[in-house]
């Protein structure tokens, strides 16, 4: 659904990304890891249109041609970004937060039934719509985020490290949504410091460092492979359940 190839990235002087390539299919969980720097939050913003991209870039959603197109054309052929910081409107409310995100033309038809199935992928949202998003948890925002992101009616979702500053079990209910949304028949592509938990639900991979695609395979590949163990998953690890 999502294909990716020859994304390459500079900030002055320093290159952030060389011909980077990837694909996503419909109804896949895909995550990228790499350390801090590397280039992937650099890779999440070039798909989506808000950094530049050197020339050569092309990138096509469902067949159609997306390269050239702003950012909010993007958003209307059907690719939503989750940024690092959620990027909340946080004085406003929880209903107008999913209101917002409904504002493409592509997501107003259904708008009703959307918000219906964002509330039943994360019921805390249900409970507080009328609350300023501000006053509540970073879990509670995320939850905000994404369901934002989903009113859209995305068949690409990017996430940049959503799981970021998350107890534990906020973690894991985070994850688990991500598959609901997944068996939705969106695709997901997902920037992960946590490793363990991301590869865990992941269909595939990719491996990227100082800005190039090093390696890809599936979750369960990944899990298993001894670099990828010592780098990102604290040594030797037990099987994935």
């Amino acid at each position: 659904m999502l294909e990716v190839a020859d994304i390459s990235v500079a900030y002055g002087q320093h290159r952030a990304l060389t011909d980077a390539a990837l694909n996503v299919g419909r109804g896949e969980i895909v995550v990228i890891l790499g350390a801090n720097g590397a280039g992937k939050t650099s890779l999440l913003k070039a798909i989506a249109g808000i950094v530049a991209c050197l020339p050569g870039k092309r990138v096509t959603l469902s067949g159609r041609d997306i390269s050239a197109l702003p950012a909010h054309e993007i958003v209307e052929a059907g690719l939503a970004l989750v940024p690092e910081g959620r990027g909340i409107f946080a004085d406003l409310t929880v209903a107008e937060n999913l209101l917002l995100g409904a504002n493409p033309k592509r997501a107003r038809d259904g708008e009703a039934a959307r918000r219906e199935r964002v509330l039943s992928l994360f019921p805390r949202l249900g409970e507080r719509l009328g609350q300023t998003v501000r006053t509540m948890s970073g879990g509670e925002q995320q939850m905000v985020a994404i369901g934002r992101a989903l009113m859209s009616n995305p068949d690409v979702l990017l996430l940049d490290e959503p799981s970021l500053g998350l107890s534990p079990l906020l973690v894991r209910e985070l994850f688990a949504s991500l598959r609901k949304v997944r068996e939705s028949g969106v695709g997901l592509l997902l920037v992960e410091q946590n490793a363990r938990e991301s590869l865990a639900i992941a269909d595939r991979g990719y491996l990227i460092e100082n800005g190039k695609i090093t390696g890809s395979g599936t979750g369960t590949e990944l899990m298993s492979n001894d670099a990828v163990q010592r780098a990102y998953l604290g040594g030797i690890v037990a099987s994935a359940v």
